[in-house]
């Protein structure tokens, strides 16, 4: 079984400014890219530039904003410099043969500016401003403004939605010293579910008090957790409602369900907004969304049910992290299971060893993706790939070609 496509991950500034990027990239066997065009914060190293090793960027967008798009909106990206460089570096891919795919991530803004009210706010009423909060109209505008711009873009020959839903606790930047704290995929959901004032006026038209439900999950984090004054020495209890992706006994009865179906709903209200807009920008444009088929899931990959995502007036495909080999075949197969007939389905394998990656085993990884249903592979990173990881994904190009 082979892949319909095989395409990697690429940052404009990995191509922009280095004559020789387009080549080395298409001479792997690729059949296309996914280039960012809007991107939250990073560092990143670039092996092969011929100016730089380690790239250093705030949250930006690659391309050139419409000024009069933006003008009074609470929240509005920022241009990064040199501009254009998103422009450039797809001009340049798509000369060499390979269809490039507008990568913008949406919810996770990484915006210490971002107002109060926009970002997600945990049961203590502490404020991520790494995660913008899909309830919020303000944030939807955002979300749906900068997608509809990116679809436009006249480089872009489809689209790519990461984080277009519910971005939660886990964040891997700035010093990271609180990912520990949620290990546990229970309290991780604790710890990512929202009470920022849009949040609680959805709770309460759900027929919940939003004060009893912050006072429980902060009663069920303190005694998962260890935390607070009067935790000390608990422990998350035993027992099967405590597996891993659950957390019934966690919260009085009722509770977990009200704090999902209202998540859910305005994760799909984002998801139909975005995904309209998209169709009226860039008639035709393909569109995939990062996502993962467990609900619960918050992040650049939020959860949402694949046969609602790519079902009537959704995406045309999901792409799914498969960056663990452990947890890759389970994961594309309940994706595969519950997607309609004809959806794209994407398998993300991390390439780059640097990274954690297993390149020497991505034909194996490869394999176990596509026979659990997957029909494309997406390959991260050709930009942040070692000369050695390259060799591993041409390898495997050859192989799919």
């Amino acid at each position: 079984m082979t892949a319909d496509r095989v395409s990697a991950n690429v940052y404009p500034w990995d191509v922009d400014g280095d004559p020789g990027a387009a080549d080395r990239i298409a001479g792997l066997g690729l059949d296309g890219v996914t280039l960012a065009a809007a991107y939250h914060a990073v560092r990143a190293v670039t092996p092969f530039h011929p100016r730089h090793r380690i790239v250093t960027r705030e949250a930006a967008v690659y391309y050139r904003p419409g000024e009069a798009r933006w003008q009074g909106s609470p929240l509005a990206p920022v241009q990064a410099d040199p501009p254009g460089s998103f422009e450039r570096a797809a001009g340049r891919l798509r000369e060499r043969g390979l269809r490039v795919a507008a990568w913008a991530v949406l919810t996770h803004g990484c915006r210490p500016d971002a107002k109060p009210t926009l970002c997600v706010r945990n049961a203590y009423g502490d404020r991520y401003p790494w995660a913008l909060c899909p309830s919020s109209a303000a944030v939807r505008d955002y979300a749906t403004s900068l997608a509809a711009e990116v679809a436009a873009l006249g480089e872009a020959d489809e689209i790519e939605l990461e984080a277009c839903g519910w971005y939660g606790i886990d964040h891997g930047g700035a010093h990271d010293k609180a990912g520990g704290a949620a290990a546990d995929p229970a309290a991780r959901w604790l710890l990512s579910l929202c009470f920022c004032p849009a949040c609680a006026d959805g709770y309460t038209r759900a027929g919940a008090d939003p004060g009893e439900l912050r006072a429980a999950v902060v009663a069920a984090l303190d005694a998962a957790l260890g935390w607070g004054p009067a935790a000390a020495g608990s422990r998350l209890p035993d027992g099967p409602d405590n597996r891993p992706g659950g957390a019934g006994g966690l919260l009085p009865d009722g509770m977990a369900a009200v704090l999902d179906a209202t998540r859910a709903d305005a994760a799909a209200q984002l998801l139909r907004e975005v995904i309209a807009v998209v169709r009226a920008a860039a008639p035709g444009k393909p569109v995939l969304v990062h996502a993962d088929p467990d609900p619960r899931a918050a992040g650049a990959n939020p959860g949402y049910d694949p046969a609602l995502l790519l079902g009537p007036g959704g995406a045309d495909g999901i792409v799914l992290s498969c960056w663990d080999p452990a947890s890759a075949g389970p994961l594309t197969e309940r994706a595969a299971r519950a997607a309609p007939p004809g959806a794209r389905i994407a398998a993300s394998l991390l390439a780059v060893s640097g990274l954690g990656g297993r390149p020497a085993t991505l034909a194996g990884q490869a394999d176990t993706v596509l026979r659990a249903g997957a029909t494309e592979l997406r390959l991260y990173h050709a930009g942040l790939a070692s000369a050695a990881d390259l060799d591993a994904v041409q390898n495997l190009c050859r192989r799919e070609g």
